[in-house]
C-alpha cells in the first residue's frame, strides 16, 4: 500500500481515487504544499491545464511537485497533466513543466464534441476528451501504446504520460502500471501486456 498523491486543484482528479483503491493504494487529495509530505507518488490529473498552471502557482505547489519528481517517486500524468508533464506545448505555446521530452498539440484529438471512446492498438479501452495529441518525442521517451500509429501512452523513468482518461474507464492497467499494485493484489492482463511492451523497449 502506497500514498498517492492526486492534484486536486481542478478538473478530473476525484475519478482516480476508486483505480488506486483497486489497486490497494490510499489516495491523497493535494491542494497545499503541506500534503505532499510521504507521498510516494503522484497523479496529474485531466481538466484545463492553464487553469491547473494559475492555481499551482497561486498555491504555491510546484517547488514541492518538482522536489517529487527529483526525488524518483512515480507519476501518472493524463491528458491536462500530460500537458503539464511536457517540454514543450504548441496551439498554444504555454508553460510546461519538461519532465517529459513531449512535444504536444493541445486539444488536437478534438474539441469536447469530438470526445470519443475506443480501443489503442494495443487493446487498451480508451476515452478521449479534448485530448493533446504527441507531435515528438526524444530518445529517452518510450512509448508503450498507439492509436492508429499514433504514440498516446509513454514512459520516460519513473513518469508515465497519457494523452487519454484511463480513469474514466474500467482497467486499471495504466495505474498498476505507474504505481504498481499492494502486497495481495494480482496484476490485471493489461497490465502485464504493458510490462511486455517496455522490457522489450
Amino acid at each position: 500500500m502506497a500514498r498517492i498523491g492526486v492534484l486536486a486543484l481542478q478538473g478530473g482528479f476525484a475519478a482516480h481515487a476508486p483505480s488506486l483503491a483497486a489497486l490497494g493504494h490510499v489516495c491523497v487529495e493535494v491542494r497545499r504544499p503541506a500534503q505532499l509530505a510521504r507521498l510516494e507518488g503522484l497523479i496529474l490529473p485531466g481538466g484545463e491545464s492553464t487553469t491547473q498552471l494559475k492555481l499551482i502557482a497561486s498555491s504555491g505547489l510546484l517547488p514541492g511537485l518538482c522536489e517529487l519528481v527529483s526525488a524518483g517517486a512515480p507519476v501518472l500524468a493524463t491528458c491536462a497533466g500530460l500537458i503539464l508533464a511536457a517540454r514543450e506545448v504548441q496551439a498554444p505555446q504555454q508553460e510546461s513543466f519538461g519532465w517529459l521530452d513531449l512535444t504536444l498539440r493541445r486539444n488536437a484529438h478534438g474539441r469536447q464534441l469530438d470526445s470519443f471512446e475506443g480501443r489503442s492498438d494495443r487493446g487498451l479501452p480508451l476515452m478521449f476528451i479534448r485530448a493533446p495529441r504527441i507531435v515528438a518525442y526524444g530518445a529517452a521517451v518510450e512509448v508503450l501504446d498507439t492509436l492508429e500509429g499514433d504514440a498516446i501512452l509513454v514512459r520516460q523513468g519513473r513518469i508515465i504520460g497519457a494523452c487519454f482518461h484511463p480513469e474514466l474507464t474500467a482497467s486499471v492497467a495504466v495505474h498498476e502500471l505507474a504505481f504498481g499494485a499492494a502486497a495481495g493484489v494480482g496484476a490485471s492482463d493489461g497490465v502485464v501486456g504493458l510490462r511486455l511492451v517496455a522490457e522489450a523497449g
